[in-house]
């Protein structure tokens, strides 16, 4: 049987190779079959893709699978390159190969996101197919490899795309509701963002609520599944629901002795939000904590979507510039006078470089003449916080962030957002002399409510 050029390349890893095509569904009418009912999964033919690593690899290496959850199909996550590299870098596996249905496939307004069992019954039917696309090499001594059946787990319980959009520097974008678990609270229901470039890191995220009062869990539930948009408003300026933002205001509690007497002076502290979003950061450093606040966004698509979908409402204490954040940094420079100077510069920006993984800030971002730029347009009791996530194919890429902060900056504090890649870098201008945890007063009572115990992280690097 003639086999095409590019499966018989699967006999060897080759960095970065991305292969799919179709194959008849060895899962058809079979109970182990995960996408009968609403999957999309009950044509004849599944899609099958794979992708080799783009580090170097051992010996012998190893081989994994991952059934794509059922209805997910047209998922970025799963459906794109950029989305199964992140699969596979986090998978400490050579090769990683994806089975679901054809793109074509149709799938539900509503998606139920429940789990596979485990073991998975579906494992055995496709172990003929898993192990013909093995490398070679894992053959060696004549011994079958064994090729696990990966499951893919977050923590929603549904999913309902709302609009793609397009932009002209990000790309194409997604808002999605969700119906989030959050045992042993009620499950929560929220609007996201992602961009199709990096689809598995969610750029915003606010909490939803119903429009009409006393609305139980399962009411939410109910008009995500009904597509009840109209009754369902962002909750945008209030507590932030991502872990790393809420880290990332943590890290004014170390100038928060200036920033209280600035308050009681009656002078506003301001603050400049490199990478605005769905603006949740933007606009709770508004409404929370009663800033002034200079935001900066790349893409005037991602502000439309921002205003239209998450709430973003600018005003005199709230003002969004559209443009290159790093060269607005550096320019500012020249704009002399304290009325310019800043009391807080929060950057979350991430790399533009998809085929390195998730990562943050992108690396221009590093630059010493960059940071020295911030440092400029800081008071002299202002401070840099930054949202980091290492890309994963370079290791030394925290410890040489850290290494120019240091030789900037005068002060260096890190936050460890606890979940496994995100952490929070805060370099302020003039040495700290007052104990973080001995302070009171409005701002660190107001701070507390947006940052939860974060606060109590911080720690000198």
């Amino acid at each position: 049987m003639a086999v095409s050029p590019e499966l018989e390349g699967l006999r060897c890893i080759a960095p970065s190779r991305f292969v799919s095509f179709s194959f008849p569904n060895p899962l058809l009418r079979d109970a182990s079959n995960p996408y009968g009912d609403c999957g999309g999964g009950g044509g004849e033919f599944l899609r099958v893709a794979v992708l080799d690593s783009p580090h170097p690899v051992p010996p012998i290496p190893r081989t994994a699978a991952m059934l794509v959850p059922a209805g997910r199909h047209r998922d970025w996550i799963f459906s794109t390159r950029a989305g199964h590299l992140h699969l596979l870098l986090s998978s400490q596996f050579s090769r990683l190969i994806l089975v679901g249905p054809e793109l074509s496939a149709p799938s539900p307004r509503v998606i139920s996101c429940a789990a596979r069992p485990e073991p998975d019954p579906a494992h055995a039917r496709l172990l003929p197919l898993l192990l013909a696309l093995c490398p070679r090499a894992a053959f060696r001594d004549n011994i079958i490899p064994d090729v696990p059946l990966l499951s893919f787990q977050d923590d929603l319980l549904r999913l309902a795309p709302v609009k793609v959009v397009a932009g002209t520097v990000v790309g194409e974008m997604i808002i999605e509701d969700v119906a989030v678990y959050c045992a042993p609270d009620p499950a929560e229901l929220r609007r996201r963002l992602r961009f199709k470039r990096m689809p598995c890191l969610v750029q915003t995220q606010v909490r939803l609520a119903c429009q009409f009062p006393h609305t139980s869990a399962t009411s939410l539930l109910e008009a995500l599944e009904e597509g009840s948009g109209g009754s369902l408003l962002p909750q945008a300026g209030g507590s932030l629901v991502q872990p790393y933002l809420q880290a990332m205001v943590a890290g004014l509690a170390v100038i928060a002795p200036s920033i209280e007497e600035s308050i009681q002076s009656g002078v506003r502290p301001r603050c400049l939000c490199a990478g605005v979003g769905g603006g949740s950061l933007p606009m709770s450093n508004r409404v929370g904590l009663q800033f002034n606040v200079l935001g900066i966004e790349a893409d005037g698509a991602v502000l439309d979507v921002a205003r239209n979908y998450f709430g973003l409402v600018e005003d005199e204490l709230l003002h969004i510039r559209v443009g290159d954040a790093i060269q607005i940094i550096q320019d500012s420079v020249r704009q002399e006078g304290p009325d310019m100077k800043f009391s807080a510069v929060m950057v979350d920006l991430d790399s533009s470089n998809a085929m390195c993984g998730v990562s943050a800030p992108p690396l221009e971002m590093i630059h010493g003449s960059v940071l020295l730029a911030a440092r400029t347009i800081l008071h002299h009791q202002g401070v840099l916080i930054l949202n980091v996530i290492p890309p994963p194919s370079d290791g030394s890429f925290y410890k040489s962030l850290i290494d120019v902060l240091h030789r900037v900056f005068s002060e260096l504090y890190e936050i460890d957002v606890g979940n496994g890649g995100n952490f929070v870098l805060i370099a302020t201008v003039s040495p700290i002399v007052t104990s973080l945890t001995g302070n009171s007063g409005y701002f660190l009572t107001e701070l507390r409510k947006l940052a939860g115990d974060f606060l109590e992280h911080i720690r000198k690097i």
